[in-house]
């Protein structure tokens, strides 16, 4: 299988810090939904999506192993 060669410039990590952010305030707005849907189902749902979205948080980490934990959840840029 084909490795996907990742794009690693300045340009590449500001949009990534800012996709990385967004992704934050969805698993927040999950996380409110959460405690107010109580059905089971909805609750399996939402919780997929948060592991699914925690992966990707972990991918773009790890392709910017340089920056630090303060910057990711930095909102104030």
């Amino acid at each position: 299988m084909d490795e996907k060669i990742e794009d690693k410039s300045e340009e590449s990590k500001k949009n990534h810090l800012i996709y990385y952010r967004s992704l934050t305030k969805i698993i927040t707005d999950i996380e409110t939904e959460m405690s107010q849907k109580g059905e089971p189902a909805i609750q399996e749902h939402l919780t997929s999506r948060i592991e699914a979205i925690e992966k990707d948080r972990k991918r773009i980490r790890e392709l910017f192993p340089d920056i630090k934990k303060e910057e990711w959840d930095d909102n104030s840029s």
